[in-house]
C-alpha cells in the first residue's frame, strides 16, 4: 500500500513538473515570438527572423513562431523555407485558419511564379 502511495506520488510530482518546465519554455518562446514581432514592425526582418528560430527552437510545437517565421523567410525571398515553415505550422494546428490563410496566400503566389519561369 505504501510503495503504490509512493508511485502515484511521483507520477504526480514528475507531471508537475513537465508541466511547470513547459510553461516556462513556452512563457519564453512567447516573449521571443513578441520580440520578433516589434522588430519586424521597425523593419528589421533579419533580427525578426532570429528571434523566431531562437522561439521555434525552445518550443519546437509553438505554432505562431512558425507561421511568423514563415512570413518573414517568404518577405526575405527565402520560399523553400517559407514553405518548411509554414506546413510546420500546419501540422502543429491544422484549425489555424490564420496559418491556413497565410499558407495558401503563399503557396498561390509561389505556384503563379513557378509556372511563370517555366
Amino acid at each position: 500500500m505504501v510503495s503504490r502511495f509512493l508511485l502515484l506520488a511521483s507520477a504526480v510530482l514528475l507531471f508537475t513538473l513537465n508541466s511547470i518546465i513547459y510553461a516556462d519554455e513556452r512563457d519564453e518562446a512567447r516573449a521571443q515570438v513578441e520580440f520578433g514581432i516589434s522588430v519586424a514592425r521597425a523593419g528589421l526582418w533579419q533580427e525578426a527572423i532570429y528571434r523566431w528560430e531562437r522561439a521555434s527552437k525552445i518550443d519546437p510545437a509553438y505554432a505562431s513562431a512558425w507561421n511568423n517565421l514563415g512570413i518573414a523567410y517568404e518577405r526575405e525571398g527565402f520560399f523553400n523555407e517559407a514553405l518548411e515553415a509554414y506546413e510546420t505550422a500546419l501540422d502543429l494546428e491544422p484549425d489555424n485558419l490564420m496559418i491556413q490563410q497565410n499558407y495558401d496566400l503563399f503557396r498561390e503566389i509561389h505556384d503563379r511564379l513557378d509556372e511563370s519561369f517555366r
